[in-house]
């Protein structure tokens, strides 16, 4: 099977599954693992934002979208050549990867007449569901029936740690900081696995803008700076240049207790796939230290100074 991979996230489930040596192509956002990397790239971004502040982004995504254009490029001449199976993709969400639609022109101006699996996931549960979804069109389906085993068993293990603890603080996690976004989607609901009280956002739902003063209201004892699409160190950087100059920021008492914490999002929080439980355990030694010391992944995330 020939599988075309349009998302960071079943670029990951399909080596996780073992599908590796069958990916012909991937998105120029898949860094994980380091073998994606070597694969050809089909995408690429429209838009120019290496250098970009968060508010210059969000104005010229808003910009593509209000005119209908793509943020994304599909290659539909390599598509063409590599004739494959199976197309890996979504229609969740324009912002974060190439559209359906932008799929489905690609494979109308060739020859090839792959599958197209589009994979929607907006709760943890439906994370694992796409690893299924994957494991049963590629012939995987045990492999992925135990690896979905193996992660929910993860995700019982820090249930079980985080009950023992003696409170759930207020947890914020930022989206995005000019103009300040929620958590939308899994995000809110990691949070409360890991024995957090989410706020900001809704389980399950997209992301959605939100006024400075719904954050001072919150009061949050911990902020998790979840930035679609950054780094670890971009993060750090970004919020350092927006969020001291927020009024009322020193104020909060996740700032005044030391509690403000740059997370690598684009590798964990941001990506539905089989690292979102590492994003679980990692938010879990965030909120709980005392009971979670040295768990999810040690360069995930870092705290930081914003005063």
């Amino acid at each position: 099977m020939r599988i075309v991979s349009l998302l960071p996230s079943t670029t990951e489930i399909a080596f996780a599954l073992g599908l590796g040596d069958q990916v012909v192509a991937v998105t120029h956002e898949c860094d994980f693992p380091p073998a994606a990397r070597a694969r050809p790239v089909i995408t690429a971004s429209a838009l120019e934002h290496r250098a970009a502040s968060s508010e210059a982004i969000d104005a010229a995504v808003r910009g593509q979208v209000r005119d209908g254009l793509s943020i994304y490029t599909l290659d539909s001449v390599l598509l063409e050549q590599l004739q494959p199976d199976l197309i890996l993709t979504q229609a969740l969400c324009d912002v974060c990867a190439v559209s359906f639609s932008l799929v489905e022109q690609a494979v109308a101006a060739t020859s090839v007449a792959p599958r197209i699996l589009s994979l929607e996931p907006t709760t943890l549960d439906a994370i694992f569901g796409t690893i299924l979804a994957v494991g049963n069109a590629t012939g995987r389906r045990e492999r992925a029936l135990e690896l979905v085993a193996e992660l929910r068993a993860r995700v019982e293990r820090v249930q079980a740690r985080v009950a023992q603890a003696s409170s759930r603080p207020r947890v914020a996690c930022l989206e995005w900081f000019d103009p300040p976004f929620g958590p939308g989607h899994w995000l809110p609901e990691l949070v409360e696995l890991a024995g957090g009280r989410a706020g900001l956002g809704q389980a399950g739902e997209p992301s959605r803008r939100i006024s400075w003063g719904e954050v001072i209201a919150f009061a949050p004892e911990v902020i998790v700076l979840t930035p679609c699409g950054f780094d670890l160190e971009r993060t750090a950087r970004e919020a350092a240049a927006i969020l001291p100059h927020r009024p009322g920021w020193t104020a909060l008492p996740a700032v005044r207790n030391g509690r403000v914490y740059a997370v690598d999002a684009n590798s964990y929080m941001s990506r539905p796939g089989p690292r979102i439980v590492d994003s679980l355990e990692l938010l879990a030694r965030l909120i709980h230290p005392e009971l979670c010391a040295g768990w999810g992944p040690a360069a995930g995330a870092r705290a930081v100074k914003l005063a």
